[in-house]
């Protein structure tokens, strides 16, 4: 997750008025596709198996103990997110729940499609591989501008309760699911720490690229004076 400037492009728009902005269609387009690249991101990073984002070694340690899928520990966690959303009075976007029911299963088919690396430099290229990936597919479905994730918005959400600042905010969360994924038995390593320093930089570079410039609200017409 990236912290985001206000000359990034990005609008402060409620869930109907994301739906009203224009260039609907393109902007579902980029979001599907943003997806289902940040799926094969964390597969890839998993695949690698020298560290996987912090919020996926959380999603590792948790499957380890439930009968259910990679992909569907994602989609448990981000509902149970969600949640907590609730008091931090946020409100969802379209893509917040297609970020929630979609995630999961992407990642789970490009888990199904991709190999185990053999080699070494083959892991290490899959890991960088999925940093750049999930850098690209974040702000391609950020960039279109139909709301945030379950985890961004409980970091913005968070920041805008305590005046804590978004930097802080994510730190504190992400340290605390890291530790909660390694005490569940998911594993970190170098690819975390990559992951953690890489993905904000890159996400920040590739948004200047990507962005949806949305329509601005027509100018109210001037009332004549009476005479």
């Amino acid at each position: 997750m990236a912290t985001l400037s206000p000359s990034s492009g990005l609008s402060n728009l409620g869930p109907l008025a994301q739906l009203k902005a224009g260039r609907l269609p393109e902007r579902l387009f980029r979001l599907l596709v943003g997806l289902w690249l940040y799926g094969l991101a964390i597969a890839l990073m998993v695949k690698g198996a020298i560290g996987a984002s912090p919020w996926d070694v959380f999603h590792l340690g948790l499957s380890l103990h439930l009968p259910v899928s990679f992909g569907v520990v994602m989609i448990i966690t981000a509902v149970v997110v969600l949640l907590g959303w609730i008091p931090l009075r946020q409100m969802p976007g379209l893509g917040t729940v297609a970020n929630s029911l979609l995630l999961g299963p992407f990642a789970d088919i490009s888990l199904a499609m991709l190999g185990v690396p053999e080699s070494l430099w083959l892991r290490i290229a899959y890991m960088l591989g999925g940093v750049v990936t999930c850098a690209f597919a974040t702000a391609l479905y950020v960039g279109a501008q139909l709301g945030p994730g379950p985890r961004d918005g409980l970091m913005t959400g968070l920041s805008r309760r305590t005046g804590w600042s978004i930097r802080k905010v994510r730190t504190i969360i992400e340290v605390t699911v890291l530790i909660a994924g390694v005490l569940l038995g998911g594993v970190a390593g170098v690819g975390t720490v990559i992951f953690a320093l890489g993905v904000g930089p890159l996400t920040q570079f590739f948004l200047r690229y990507l962005v949806v410039r949305l329509d601005e609200p027509a100018p109210r017409a001037a009332v004549p004076e009476e005479a």
